[in-house]
């Protein structure tokens, strides 16, 4: 069963690379990886923040998306795991060995 990931969006702003994933916001870098970097952490902060209970409660009223709840739960699975959560936004890392 593929898993559904939310839209990442990559442009350049006054010199400076923005990311953005839907649902989650924008981060702003000096250059790619730096960008890169900062929506990994943003990513880490909000799972760990969500599967600690510091984030709640959530109810039908809030309108939630649950696919984002999914996948953000999902980030701190591999996290929590010694995974790599950046393969889940930008690929695997080919160089890696």
């Amino acid at each position: 069963m593929e898993t559904w990931t939310p839209e990442l969006r990559i442009s350049e702003v006054d010199g400076r690379v923005r990311l953005g994933l839907d649902g989650f916001g924008d981060v702003e870098g000096a250059n790619l990886q730096e960008a890169g970097d900062a929506l990994v952490a943003r990513l880490l902060e909000i799972a760990m923040a969500f599967r600690n209970g510091a984030i709640g409660p959530l109810s039908t009223e809030c309108g939630i998306d649950h696919r984002l709840l999914e996948f953000i739960w999902r980030v701190g699975d591999v996290a929590a795991a010694g995974g790599e959560a950046r393969a889940m936004l930008f690929g695997p890392n080919p160089l890696a060995a």
